[in-house]
């Protein structure tokens, strides 16, 4: 019992200083940069965008967390061999719609420069039409990923740029063939 209590002290003690320290939300959005890999995806980046919202803990003058959450379209184009492996009718380009949340370190370098990394979760909200005329999921729910990246801080604007590589196969068919997620963020935020 004094252990659970103790535990809960401190816990609020360490959740106390961090929201003394700083505590901010803001809103973002900008462009995303989205491939697949696999042999059935053409290796090159498409456009998509993302919107959201975030907030920044502090936990002193260097460190900081920032949670997330977004709004993501990825458009992504399949090659030839995709319809022709998997019996899709001319299935040459899907759109994804994820809602992400990332969990951020930040690591302030100085106050306009903060270094950016941690993980980051993906649901699967809207699949394109064409995959569920075909009857097939042809990907899985869930995408987790890891983040990298940077960030501009000017005022209240925040501009970013960051690198999000997927760690877990995101075809839901059959296994002849991994798909992995990456992405190149580019963006401005508001802190309110």
């Amino acid at each position: 019992m004094k252990f659970k209590i103790l535990s809960l002290a401190i816990i609020c003690m360490i959740g106390s200083s961090a929201f003394s320290q700083s505590f901010k939300i803001g809103v973002k959005g900008g462009a995303t940069l989205n491939k697949l890999t696999g042999q059935s995806f053409k290796e090159q980046f498409s456009f998509g965008y993302h919107l959201g919202g975030f907030a920044t803990i502090g936990l002193g003058k260097t460190l900081a967390i920032q949670p997330e959450l977004m709004f993501n379209q990825s458009n992504v184009d399949t090659s030839s061999k995709f319809s022709a492996v998997y019996q899709f009718n001319k299935l040459s380009k899907v759109k994804l719609q994820y809602l992400t949340i990332p969990l951020l370190l930040n690591i302030n370098a100085n106050k306009f420069v903060t270094l950016q990394l941690g993980p980051q979760f993906a649901v699967l909200m809207n699949k394109s039409k064409t995959l569920v005329q075909n009857g097939k999921d042809a990907f899985k729910g869930n995408d987790f990923s890891m983040l990298g990246g940077l960030q501009l801080n000017i005022s209240k604007i925040r501009i970013y740029g960051r690198y999000a590589v997927g760690l877990n196969n995101l075809n839901d068919i059959d296994n002849k063939e991994k798909w992995k997620s990456q992405s190149v963020q580019l963006g401005v935020g508001l802190a309110l």
